[in-house]
């Protein structure tokens, strides 16, 4: 089993590009680790404060993973932080080293993790 990170970043509060951005999300961290839904275990999403018009597990679950435990919070208000961002801690199956996990952060939320960002 090991832990999975993404996070990206909307444009603006609106419930389209919510699914789309974590639809998009979700599908990389699968991808570029050769994983299926099946490999899923279980999925938590935190969103800034300022993403009120949809949930981000709600927009998941348009992959098919509704057998898939999904939990979502709210990010701590940093000041300064980083605007409209989800976020993402997978648990999944997958028989890799940690040094061989792909974390993923798509449009504008990789200068969170440059050290990751792939």
């Amino acid at each position: 089993m090991r832990a999975l990170r993404g996070a990206t970043q909307l444009k603006a509060d609106d419930p389209a590009e919510m699914t789309e951005a974590v639809v998009e999300l979700v599908g990389a961290i699968l991808e570029r680790n050769g994983l299926t839904t099946d490999d899923l275990i279980s999925i938590i999403f935190t969103s800034t404060g300022d993403l009120r018009s949809a949930f981000p597990a709600a927009a998941a679950r348009t992959l098919g993973i509704g057998d898939v435990p999904l939990l979502c919070a709210q990010e701590l208000d940093i000041e300064g932080a980083l605007p409209r961002v989800v976020r993402v801690l997978a648990h999944v199956l997958l028989d890799a080293r940690r040094d061989e996990v792909v974390h993923v952060y798509l449009r504008g939320a990789e200068v969170l993790r440059q050290d990751l960002a792939q």
